[in-house]
């Protein structure tokens, strides 16, 4: 098992994304934490890696309550011996299909401030355990890229460049403690849209063709490549990302 023995933090665990990544991490032997700010989302998935054999706990905290991830992460790491990974995969709220220039600021902004926000105090909490055992790794979800023609995004590659220029800060002041921060970069998951989601058919054949291999990443295969990010496979791997967008973003 690549994660035997680890403990992973995931917040917004009870999401789609989150989901996939909590069952997978607990398939590879890490006890998984998932934080969100309502049971029920959580709960459900701890249900289903229990089910499968894996271990799951939950917490109901705001990742945007700098006290309230605090106290969480302290409690992760004494009562179960460590945080070693940790991976915020909380919602940002944007608000797409407003062309910027018809956009007002509090909705253009929310994105920005929230991923930032979030992703600094989620990162400090655990980078404070990490750095006492000197080990550790950081995951960050989204990247960046060119903005698609014909899709109004608003603020949310702005937030997803705000958070690649923090990964890079930290990466740097957290590497001489054997802490790896790592992007899992995306051009769009197809499964996190909820049916019933205005344009998802239009949405997910954008999302197909504008990559190489004729297909967008899976909920999968962001699973796999976090699995194969926190793992010591990935160990001499930080300050970078893992690029599962099929080629729509060519490196």
């Amino acid at each position: 098992m690549l994660l035997e023995g680890k403990n992973a933090v995931i917040y917004g665990g009870g999401g789609r994304i989150g989901g996939a990544v909590a069952e997978a991490f607990a398939r590879e032997g890490a006890r998984v934490h998932l934080a969100g700010r309502t049971p029920e989302p959580i709960e459900a998935v701890a249900g289903r890696v229990r089910d499968a054999g894996g271990e799951a706990e939950t917490a109901i905290v705001d990742a945007l309550d700098e006290r309230a991830v605090d106290a969480h992460a302290d409690a992760v790491a004494s009562g179960f011996g460590s945080l070693d990974i940790s991976f915020n995969l909380i919602s940002h709220g944007d608000v797409q299909g407003t062309p910027l220039a018809e956009m007002s600021l509090d909705d253009f902004e929310a994105p920005v401030i929230t991923a930032t926000r979030t992703m600094f105090i989620t990162t400090r909490a655990a980078a404070r355990h990490m750095i006492r055992r000197r080990s550790g790794v950081i995951l960050v979800f989204g990247g960046y890229g060119d903005p698609p023609r014909g899709y109004n995004l608003g603020g949310l590659q702005v937030a997803f460049q705000a958070q690649e220029a923090l990964r890079r800060n930290l990466a740097a002041e957290l590497a001489p403690y054997g802490i790896r921060t790592l992007t899992i970069q995306t051009s769009g998951i197809a499964e996190s849209l909820p049916e019933g989601f205005e344009g998802r058919d239009r949405i997910v054949a954008g999302l197909d063709d504008a990559t190489l291999l004729g297909r967008a990443a899976t909920l999968a295969d962001v699973a796999n490549a976090a699995v194969f990010g926190a793992s010591d496979l990935a160990r001499s791997m930080t300050a970078t990302k893992l690029n599962i967008t099929a080629g729509a973003f060519v490196d």
